[in-house]
């Protein structure tokens, strides 16, 4: 164990957090999602939900600053009466670590799924809400003087 990581990152997910660079993309993905067959690199988060991952990983993971959208989310299937209260969650944790945050990028669920086989790693979660999966596009780390 070390000192200030939270326990809810282990050790795969804070390697993969670290090897990542500037502009690369994770998705935090909800129990629904084909995770497994859509994932270059898999890690597995079973029985956590996505807002307490994210509110852990955005205490060191810098949002990519130079994109119109750093946060991206599935959008709601044309017809599916469903409207996802978890994005208010996602909202209220990303304002807190990330004063640039201004809106996500909704995408169309297949094109979410394309996207998603070429971010740099997919992490498997527990979420049940559904349409509560989400992609976080990784900025640069400025030393504060």
């Amino acid at each position: 164990m070390l000192k200030g990581i939270p326990k809810i990152i282990s050790p795969e997910l804070i390697k993969i957090l670290m090897e990542m660079g500037h502009g690369d993309e994770i998705v935090l993905a909800d129990g629904n999602f084909p995770a497994a067959s859509n994932a270059e690199r898999l890690i597995r988060c079973d029985g956590h939900g996505v807002p307490e991952l994210l509110e852990a990983i955005l205490k060191f993971f810098p949002l990519d600053t130079y994109s119109d959208h750093s946060v991206s989310l599935m959008q709601v299937v044309e017809g599916d009466a469903t409207q996802p209260k978890i994005w208010d969650d996602y909202c209220a944790v990303i304002q807190k670590y990330d004063s640039h945050f201004s809106s996500f990028k909704m995408v169309e669920r297949f094109d979410f799924y394309e996207r998603s086989k070429k971010a740099y790693a997919i992490v498997a979660t527990g979420e049940n809400a559904l349409y509560a999966n989400i992609m976080l596009k990784k900025g640069v780390v400025v030393d504060e003087e």
